[in-house]
């Protein structure tokens, strides 16, 4: 018996030796004294010429490495994160919650990479998809790091644009992005033995065909600068654009964002928004009040001037209303059934909320002063006059008519 163990320890040992590839020392250190254990001889067995030992490890670190990935996950949000607020920066909270993906990510290489050496499984294709992962790794964690340290870039455009750091910085980022995945790309593409300097030659033969396809994406770039340089939106503001009107969320380097009042996105291209009229509503320091009036027709002309009046002193005195803005309160038109009078003035706040209340206001003071007057506001209405009634003589029944 103990010489039937000892021939099969000794195969597999001959074994390992033919397939090793590098294993880490201490992992064949413990296969090796599992191999000289009393359960040697049932753990060597070998399926597909893979000692049945080395597979259970190989599972068995898969796994623990799969599990140690949510124990960072958790110790990052339960102890780290919390540490991170306190300090007074907020670019450690960024930084921590930007890598935590692909710090959690990479027990997931290292438990796939030694899941294979424990099975001596070691190919081109193998070699070459870990290695991708350790690239695609390592570019996700610089892209990450552009979205944690975007303050910065809007730190550092703001020195040339104050007013348009935001969109600058967001416009830069957006190229550097790019540039990282393409590099990305490129690596990866590379390490499975793709010419990555050929294909972009390629692509210059078919640049014409490339040239058409994206002349839409090269007309939205423009368009973006077009809009950056112009200066003609920010971020925050209220426009209407052919249509559209709500407030931009994002002005990206192929389309900008708006969302609506109703809380829908809706996503134009740059190239009709640099090609059609835009108006803004935040660029206005001012809002119009614009209104007519119309009292009943049993409204005196003496009430009628002393309710102009009483209206005029009271948008004069009124601290919501702009006095350096057109203000006119005139008698307008003999309407059907009203006499009119034309208000138009102008706040001086564009903010909606605050313009409301100063028109709300407005409004009820207006009704104050016609009523104080005498006057009330009519509303339409139709008079019918009866020049003479028939006397009764005059009156011819029915049945007279019949006989006549």
């Amino acid at each position: 018996m103990n010489e039937n163990n000892d021939s099969n320890i000794t195969q597999t040992e001959q074994l390992i030796k033919q397939i090793d590839v590098d294993l880490d020392t201490k992992v064949q250190t413990a296969l090796g004294y599992i191999y000289n254990s009393e359960y040697g001889s049932f753990l060597s067995r070998t399926i597909f010429d893979i000692p049945l030992a080395n597979i259970i490890a190989a599972l068995l670190s898969l796994l623990l490495f799969l599990y140690l990935r949510k124990m960072f996950t958790k110790l990052v949000m339960t102890i780290l994160h919390p540490l991170t607020k306190k300090t007074k920066t907020f670019y450690d909270d960024r930084v921590l919650s930007a890598l935590k993906g692909p710090i959690s990510f990479s027990f997931v290489i290292i438990g796939v990479n030694l899941f294979f050496s424990l099975l001596f499984i070691e190919n081109d294709i193998i070699k070459n998809s870990i290695n991708s992962m350790i690239v695609y790794n390592l570019f996700w964690i610089i892209y990450e790091l552009t979205h944690a340290l975007r303050e910065m870039v809007y730190k550092f455009t703001g020195k040339f644009n104050p007013e348009l750091s935001h969109e600058m910085g967001n416009f830069m980022l957006t190229i550097v992005r790019g540039i990282i995945l393409f590099l990305g790309l490129a690596a990866i593409l590379q390490l499975w033995g793709i010419n990555v300097a050929g294909l972009v030659a390629g692509l210059g033969i078919g640049g014409l065909a490339f040239a058409l396809a994206a002349k839409d994406t090269a007309a939205n770039l423009f368009g973006s600068i077009a809009l950056l340089l112009d200066k003609s939106i920010r971020i925050g503001e209220w426009i209407r654009i052919d249509g559209v009107e709500g407030v931009v969320e994002d002005i990206g380097m192929r389309t900008t964002k708006i969302r609506t009042f109703k809380k829908s996105l809706i996503t134009l291209p740059n190239q009709v928004i640099a090609n059609t009229h835009i108006e803004n509503f935040s660029r206005r320091q001012i809002r119009r009040i614009k209104m007519n009036i119309g009292l009943t027709y049993d409204t005196t002309s003496t009430q009628i001037e002393s309710i102009i009046s009483d209206i005029k002193t009271m948008l004069r005195n009124h601290e919501g209303i702009s006095q350096d803005s057109t203000m006119l309160v005139n008698f307008t038109t003999f309407n059907d059934s009203s006499l009119d009078i034309l208000i138009y003035t102008f706040t001086n706040t564009a903010n909606w909320a605050r313009y409301m209340n100063i028109r709300e206001d407005v409004n009820i003071q207006i009704m104050k002063i016609v009523e104080n007057n005498g006057s009330s506001f009519a509303f339409p209405s139709q008079s019918v006059y009866i020049e003479s009634i028939p006397e009764k003589s005059d009156i011819i029944s029915p049945n007279e008519q019949k006989e006549n």
